[in-house]
């Protein structure tokens, strides 16, 4: 037998005793008080032990519940964090599945520790909040692939779409045209694969990425320190662009963060974004992506708008006039085919009919252009270069220490819920190191 003190098994640079250092834990027991009934059954675990428990399997990259209860049961440094001796019995797995299952997933618990933490790094001056960078990782999901069945589906409306109401109904004022009627189209449906093991994971289809069932983490960062300020999952079919303007606002409200710039990468280049960025007076950097063009015909760039005259000139000089604003928000103007059917440049033009070339412009494409000339600045080539220090090098850390190329559940609550986890687990870690 030999009689030892379990604080003195634990190095002394152990990156356990920096979190115990200087991460509080205390919060957990306030924001949980309520799931818990105070006097009926058995006790229960305690709540800070078990979410302490969660993080440190997340810290360390353990795969699993069950294998992060074995290896607490061996590791000193872990009990000693947990508060455990020695000999004292270890949580079932069964009892995080059960507590995950009726207490928390539906309850914003994960959401509530993810931002007190965050919380307590703005308290140490680790997160400016005036650049921020915002990406998306995919995880693939706990099914497969194979397993999937054909479903209509209603096309969402976006959470910007009375706002462009608004606008073209503006716009065909300005330009004389009456307003459009009300549609009494039916609602449009698309088709989709949908699993028929997790039903809450999307099908995601993306140039160079793996096809499949996926969750989609739309993360951002701060450009400080790299703290992690946002966790927003989605099925993995949905566009990163649809929920940026919406968690940007989030965070700008619960952490009351002095935003000034933000940096995103091409899949973000959409009006609706662009005009959002422009509207909340940020000064938005994003990456470019070469669009789609047919071989043969002209670029789109050789058609020069003229904002004065509200006309685009095509390569050969002609005139192309304001027609009409459709409901999706885009011009069209319109050459006129007494000129065309003689111009030597027609076969690069168009193959129309009619012989008339159309080129669209949405109401919204002055802020697009604007943002897209931020890129070209030398304080905007700074802002992007930041990106991939920031929220890519993230997303790299997450993957290779902290299992999070996959989604250890089904459902995208629980999915949700090991996202927010994993990003609180790294912001503890960039914490506790900083701090110290």
């Amino acid at each position: 037998m030999e009689f030892v003190c379990i604080d003195e098994l634990v190095p002394s640079d152990h990156l356990l005793r920096k979190v115990d250092k200087h991460i509080d834990f205390s919060f957990i027991h306030d924001l949980v008080k309520d799931l818990y009934c105070a006097d009926n059954g058995r006790p229960a675990l305690d709540p800070t032990l078990l979410f302490k428990m969660l993080l440190v399997g997340y810290l360390f990259g353990v795969r699993s519940e069950r294998q992060l209860v074995r290896e607490v049961q061996v590791n000193v440094a872990y009990r000693w964090f947990l508060g455990l001796n020695l000999t004292d019995k270890i949580p079932d797995a069964s009892t995080f599945s059960q507590n995950r299952r009726r207490r928390f997933n539906e309850s914003g618990v994960y959401q509530q520790i993810f931002d007190e933490i965050v919380l307590q790094a703005i308290s140490k001056r680790l997160v400016s909040g005036k650049h921020l960078f915002t990406d998306s990782t995919h995880l693939k999901a706990n099914a497969n692939k194979h397993k999937k069945t054909k479903v209509q589906v209603a096309a969402s409306r976006q959470d910007y779409m009375d706002a462009l109401d608004s606008a073209v109904e503006e716009d065909r004022l300005r330009h004389g045209k009456k307003p459009l009627a009300p549609t009494t189209k039916a609602p449009v449906t698309r088709e989709i694969n949908k699993s028929t093991t997790d039903p809450d994971s999307g099908y995601m289809v993306r140039d160079e990425k793996p096809k499949g069932f996926f969750y989609l983490d739309h993360r951002t960062v701060d450009g400080k320190c790299n703290i992690v300020t946002d966790v927003h999952v989605t099925p993995g079919n949905i566009h990163d662009s649809v929920p940026y303007l919406k968690r940007l606002d989030r965070q700008i409200k619960r952490f009351d963060l002095p935003v000034e710039a933000v940096g995103l990468d091409a899949g973000y280049f959409t009006s609706a974004v662009c005009k959002g960025i422009e509207d909340r007076g940020l000064y938005g950097v994003m990456g470019y992506r070469r669009p789609t063009h047919k071989k043969g015909y002209f670029y789109k760039r050789e058609y020069q708008y003229d904002a004065d005259s509200d006309t685009y000139k095509c390569p050969a000089g002609q005139q192309l006039i304001y027609k009409t604003t459709n409901r999706e928000g885009y011009r069209h103007y319109q050459s006129d085919p007494r000129i065309c059917q003689h111009c030597e440049h027609l076969s690069r033009c168009t193959r129309n009919a009619k012989q008339v070339k159309t080129v669209t412009r949405h109401v919204w494409e002055a802020s697009k252009e604007r943002i897209n000339q931020h890129r070209l600045t030398s304080e905007g080539k700074v802002i992007y270069k930041r990106r991939k220090e920031t929220v890519e090098r993230s997303f790299a850390d997450a993957k290779q220490l902290h299992g999070y190329r996959y989604a250890r559940y089904k459902g995208l609550n629980r999915v949700q819920g090991q996202c927010l986890l994993v990003a609180a687990a790294q912001n503890i870690k960039k914490i506790a190191l900083m701090a110290a």
